[in-house]
């Protein structure tokens, strides 16, 4: 007998699947003769999708018929049910009927759930009614996953490929498995109140790094950011802040009576009329005191405030700056030459006008 040698297979290959692969899908011939028992299930919808469920319930219909799995409406008791039948040839056509359901019960469109019927699509609901004590403090984080204008959640869509859905107590999620995980972290740390967009960056540095294949390998806890929870509101402390006094197991001593104080000074041992006199005197002297006090009071209206003493305000020459004689004498020469008409060193010759001659020559 002779053996074919087998040539060695790299390891990377074996733990790797190539691009492009897909699981085939599961047809008539894998199980030609059906299922042995019949399976169902059952969930609840709220009142306000009653109207929405009639109007898509054929659409529902034809979608569970390509599985062959049977579906009823039931709006008395605000039911839906679906059960497999004889023609079922997937046994697990009847879980996604079941996830379908329950997405449609919680308020996602159809156009979006009726997705969960194919092979490589999973629904994840995660329930946050209870994970948050206030019901203010709920409201506020659940609108924080939301953002402004649905913001947060439209991009926490693009970067897990998912489509999300915030109603009431519960977030429904559909998309691929990687994505699920992702959003359900994204949702709890939410309502641990821890900002989205922490994991929103988180999520764009790990797409960053899986396009280079040669960091797919790799860890990638260095390029990951770590944010740390920190709890920046004080405890206000008290304006008197009182000090414990030390324990001591002996009760404290107690103060002393009138009786005491008086057997102490001696007053008890004195007559009533002696004891009379004594307060009476010590009231007298209290009087008195008030009385001068009183007095003092009324006598400062009458004392004149002190006056301030007036300082004559002299002006001094200053005796630094030195007066330059010779240019004040100058400049009194200059003016005297200008205003008063001084003789100037060429006299000009003066001549008289013609009118003049012309009148002495009458004259």
């Amino acid at each position: 007998m002779r053996t074919k040698k087998v040539s060695p297979v790299d390891n990377s290959q074996l733990f790797t699947v190539p691009d492009g692969w897909k699981e085939p899908a599961f047809t008539k011939e894998d199980n030609p003769k059906g299922l042995l028992e019949e399976s169902s299930f059952a969930t609840l919808f709220p009142k306000y999708r009653e109207a929405y469920l009639k109007e898509c319930w054929p659409l529902v219909q034809k979608a569970l018929g390509d599985s062959h799995i049977k579906a009823t409406l039931d709006l008395i008791e605000g039911s839906i049910t679906v059960c497999t039948t004889k023609k079922t040839f997937d046994p697990y056509a009847v879980v996604r009927a079941r996830d379908f359901i329950k997405l449609l019960a919680r308020s996602v469109p159809f156009e979006q759930a009726v997705r969960i019927l194919e092979d490589d699509m999973a629904c994840d609901i995660t329930k946050i009614g209870t994970l948050v004590r206030t019901r203010e403090r709920f409201v506020k984080r659940r609108q924080r996953l939301i953002g402004p204008k649905g913001s947060t959640l439209k991009a926490l869509e693009l970067l897990t490929n998912c489509y999300i859905m915030v109603q009431g107590n519960t977030v429904s999620a559909l998309g691929p498995f990687n994505g699920l995980k992702e959003v359900r972290k994204v949702v709890l740390d939410t309502m641990k109140n821890i900002h989205p967009i922490y994991n929103i960056k988180t999520l764009m540095i790990k797409r960053e790094l899986s396009k280079d294949p040669e960091l797919r390998l790799q860890s990638w806890e260095k390029f990951l950011p770590n944010f740390r929870h920190k709890n920046l509101t004080k405890r206000k402390e008290p304006k008197k802040k009182t000090t414990k006094k030390e324990y001591t197991p002996f009760p404290p001593q107690q103060p002393e009576s009138q009786i005491d104080k008086e057997l102490a000074t001696g007053e008890f041992f004195l007559r009533e009329s002696v004891k009379k006199r004594k307060k009476m005197e010590e009231i007298k002297v209290k009087q008195a005191e008030a009385l001068t006090k009183r007095q003092e009071e009324r006598n400062r209206a009458f004392i004149p405030p002190k006056e301030k003493p007036v300082m004559k305000k002299t002006n001094k020459a200053p005796s630094e700056a030195k007066i330059d004689i010779e240019a004040i004498k100058a400049k009194v020469r200059k003016a005297k030459t200008k205003k008063l008409g001084a003789p100037s060193v060429n006299p000009v010759p003066q001549t008289t006008p013609a009118y003049d001659k012309k009148k002495k020559n009458k004259g």
